[in-house]
């Protein structure tokens, strides 16, 4: 064997074990959400999201312009299937690859989706329909990428809500609700089997909208606090975040699957709010993003998981000025839809602001002749690995 062959094969298995059921290859990503008519191009937010190198996104679609736009610029994707089309996925698998091959398979390798979130915050709300369809169309999902040679590159999943749980304080008391357990136990044990991690959208910022009487705004914005203590597991918690990821640890433990790893598919705060939105401003909104930044990027554990390292996509990459609901729903953005900064956390903007620097300046200093050869590279690599992939799995 060659030299060249040696270490093409040794790439190779370093590819089947680095993606093997595996979408979030770092620790902080962020949600793309477009509910706007004012954002900046997909062409644009690739530029942003590499100044930020932000390497990790979700999407809560498989929008055509988006995935193209992404196309050898090395970030890691996990698309959308909505809830609209739960039902019709769910009648079988013939549905499921039709719309893989609409959606996914065209835009594979150069752009590098790594897993497909069926459903959004399905299980604990109020369509019984949908929770009942919501595993027959994962199921589907994941025998149509299996067909097609994608289940080991491809990840499937489906987000939940804090809605999931009967309590979740202290964390060592959380458990699924009652009514919530017939659809969720079944479906974790489906993830289970082909080794996806539980996702929950946690939200100390609803929390302490809710009870701003109760809840120190210090313990939820990762600041000085006195902290809580869980007496069963006798552990301390100086943060609300990190309170929730073990109180889903628990919850898992106690359904049959302590293995299981938990991601926090959304967390965020929002810059502004309505009068009755209690903390929702700029101030808090820098604190919570630029502590948990700094908290995620130091790739630690939880008091009860402190080998598992936390993972978290931000809400949200913009402001969504066509979002309904509150004032807080259209303020999560870390950035404005001008693509300036909304607050200063350590990012660049597309735009210069009060707070940052241009991008422009960022490109300009920037060494153009590394950045197209890594780009080649990377593009190259990722055909090669993709097409021996499929032969051999």
């Amino acid at each position: 064997m060659t030299f060249s062959s040696f270490f093409l094969w040794l790439l190779l298995i370093f590819s089947v074990i680095s993606f093997h059921v595996n979408a979030f290859s770092g620790t902080y990503g962020i949600n793309y959400g477009r509910i706007a008519d004012n954002i900046p191009s997909p062409e644009s937010v690739v530029t942003l999201l590499k100044a930020a190198k932000i390497k990790n996104i979700r999407i809560y679609d498989a929008n055509q312009a988006v995935l193209k736009a992404f196309s050898g610029s090395g970030i890691e994707i996990i698309v959308g299937l909505g809830n609209e089309n739960l039902k019709d996925i769910s009648v079988g698998e013939d549905r499921a690859m039709n719309w893989i091959k609409a959606n996914v398979d065209p835009y594979l390798p150069g752009t590098k989706i790594r897993g497909i979130a069926v459903g959004n915050e399905i299980l604990g709300g109020t369509d019984l329909e949908l929770s009942e369809v919501l595993l027959p169309a994962a199921k589907n999902v994941y025998s149509a990428l299996e067909r097609l040679g994608l289940a080991k590159l491809i990840e499937v999943s489906s987000p939940h809500s804090e809605a999931v749980f009967a309590n979740s304080f202290p964390p060592s008391a959380c458990v699924f609700r009652e009514d919530v357990s017939q659809f969720m136990k079944p479906l974790l044990q489906f993830f289970s089997q082909i080794g996806s991690p539980f996702y929950i959208n946690a939200y100390p910022f609803l929390a302490y909208k809710n009870d701003p009487e109760h809840i120190d705004l210090n313990y939820a914005t990762f600041k000085s606090n006195r902290g809580i203590h869980d007496a069963k597991t006798n552990l301390h918690y100086d943060n609300m975040f990190d309170a929730m990821v073990d109180a889903a640890y628990a919850a898992l433990e106690k359904a049959g699957f302590p293995k299981m790893d938990v991601i926090v598919s959304e967390t965020g705060w929002a810059s502004r709010g309505d009068e009755n939105e209690a903390g929702a401003d700029v101030k808090n909104a820098k604190t919570y993003n630029k502590n948990l930044r700094k908290r995620l990027l130091k790739k630690k554990g939880t008091p009860y998981r402190p080998k598992k390292p936390v993972k978290a996509y931000i809400f949200a990459l913009f402001n969504e000025n066509l979002k309904p609901g509150p004032t807080s729903e259209r303020n999560f953005g870390l950035f404005k839809a001008d693509g300036s900064i909304a607050y200063e956390i350590g990012f660049t903007g597309l735009v210069p602001s009060a707070a940052s620097p241009s991008l422009h300046s960022f490109k300009r200093s920037a060494n153009l002749h590394s950045s197209v050869v890594l780009f080649v590279l990377n593009l190259l690599l990722d055909s090669v690995f993709f097409s021996l992939l499929q032969i051999l799995l």
